[in-house]
């Protein structure tokens, strides 16, 4: 075995470290005397909540566990449902597959990468879920998935497996590529304008319609000749069907009003308009439809499509009865939801409540897997996060972040570890052959750290400038 592959396994030896994992797996746990913010059934003082088997099994006061149960005493301290991202592209190696207008046969389940130290950061911030999207270069773009971000263990643990199935659409300039590049003597991707976009994305439901009827003549007997599968159309027929959800990314109400119109004419529901930065107009035609909206709080005016928001657009689709959720985007921006959440109650006095719901409850309904986690009920998986605050303060930060259970962070137990990965690093650099004159180490392939492109960018859209969303 060679010196930089002893190297290698070390690293990776250090990225799976003892907080990579659950740092404890007890099937029974009781968080004692904190103050719960439940999302469903208000605020709750002095109240303990028993976990078990990585469910919660008691919420009340001077609850008694077992003689072997963890035992965590938060007095003086808040509890909330772990915070879930609707809109995330998170922990993947890959965004767009931009070459097709329409790319509904991929899927960023292939592109998952359990490594990326951007979960971690996440469950540090209290983020527990996430739906991880395809970018936005195309009009329909692949399937999505809906994870929890279970650091440090197997890639195959991530995916929730009950949660529907969905797909990325998106509007507007990036799938029709205004601010991509064109080579000399290459002929521009169809669609290049915003009545394209609408067109590639009927055709494509006009075609899966198709689709659907020579399958359903086929089982009913009417043809003997059995369809040949077509891998971009299954997906839309799902949709059809209602078997798989829409999340549309886009920004001006007059498109995302035709997408609903769409939606309309194949007789399903959009599940999400992302984004969603002029929902507002048309938020009484968003209610009817029982369509979501999943938005930033207060970004905009990053490009021209995104100038026409105004901070109080949760607040009008709250009030007009929309399931609106708070979404970041971004690796960064996934870390202070808390704070977004809050600052809908300083623009519209949105209650408290339902202001936690928009990062916990209201997400988890949009992705379909609110019987399961979103709120602090008994029954539910146990998804929580302890803060040493309020955690609509500026101050406050998580303690402890459970997934089912188990403690994915535990701040306590990350300082006291800090001193000793440091000795560590110190020691595998020491041991890196590739190490420059002047100091430092090798720099690696991809740093997990490096800001991602996001949906909201002006990049470049024909992926020539790295992972577009």
């Amino acid at each position: 075995m060679n010196r930089a592959l002893i190297i290698f396994l070390m690293l990776a030896v250090t990225v799976m470290s003892p907080l990579s994992a659950a740092t404890q797996s007890a099937r029974e746990t009781l968080i004692r005397n904190a103050t719960i913010l439940t999302a469903a059934n208000g605020t709750l003082e002095n109240s303990d909540i028993l976990i078990q088997n990585g469910k919660i099994a008691k919420i009340g006061k001077n609850l008694k566990a077992g003689a072997n149960a963890v035992v965590v005493d938060a007095t003086g301290k808040f509890v909330t449902p772990g915070i879930i991202d609707c809109h995330s592209h998170s922990m993947l190696d890959a965004i767009n597959e931009g070459s097709l207008s329409v790319t509904s046969m991929t899927g960023v389940r292939d592109a998952l990468n359990p490594k990326d130290i951007t979960i971690y950061r996440a469950l540090a911030s209290g983020v527990t879920a996430a739906n991880l999207l395809h970018g936005s270069a195309n009009s329909i773009g692949g399937k999505n998935v809906v994870v929890k971000f279970k650091w440090g263990h197997p890639v195959e643990d991530y995916p929730i497996q009950d949660a529907p199935a969905g797909i990325k659409f998106a509007l507007g300039e990036n799938p029709k590529r205004t601010h991509g590049t064109v080579q000399a003597g290459q002929t521009p991707r169809y669609p290049r304008t915003r009545m394209g976009v609408m067109e590639t994305i009927r055709d494509a439901f006009l075609r899966a319609r198709d689709y659907k009827r020579s399958w359903d003549d086929f089982k009913a007997g009417k043809t003997k000749i059995e369809p040949r599968r077509d891998l971009e159309l299954e997906p839309l027929v799902e949709v059809i069907e209602g078997k798989r959800l829409v999340h549309a990314h886009g920004y001006r109400s007059d498109e995302h009003l035709n997408l609903l119109k769409i939606a309309d004419e194949f007789g399903f529901r959009v599940a999400t308009l992302q984004h969603g930065l002029e929902a507002y107009k048309i938020a009484p035609e968003i209610a009817k439809r029982g369509t979501g909206v999943s938005i930033f709080t207060d970004y905009w005016s990053y490009k021209f499509e995104a100038y026409d928001t105004i901070p109080y657009n949760a607040y009008i689709l709250w009030k007009a009865g929309v399931v609106v959720s708070i979404n970041s985007d971004d690796d960064e921006r996934m870390r202070r939801l808390n704070i977004d959440a809050a600052k809908v109650m300083r623009y519209g006095g949105v209650p408290e409540q339902d202001a936690l719901r928009m990062i916990t409850l209201n997400p988890a309904k949009q992705l379909g897997i609110d019987k399961r986690t979103g709120s602090i009920e008994v029954g539910k998986d146990a998804d929580l996060v302890i803060w040493n605050g309020h955690p609509f303060s500026v101050y406050s930060r998580p303690e402890m972040t459970f997934i089912e259970g188990d403690v994915y962070f535990d701040r306590a137990k990350d300082i006291a570890q800090r001193t000793v990965l440091e000795k560590e690093r110190q020691e595998l650099e020491k041991l890196d052959v590739n190490k420059p004159a002047n100091g430092g180490g090798t720099t690696p392939n991809r740093v997990p750290s490096e800001r991602r492109i996001s949906d909201r960018d002006d990049a470049d859209q024909e992926g020539l400038t790295g992972d577009n969303k």
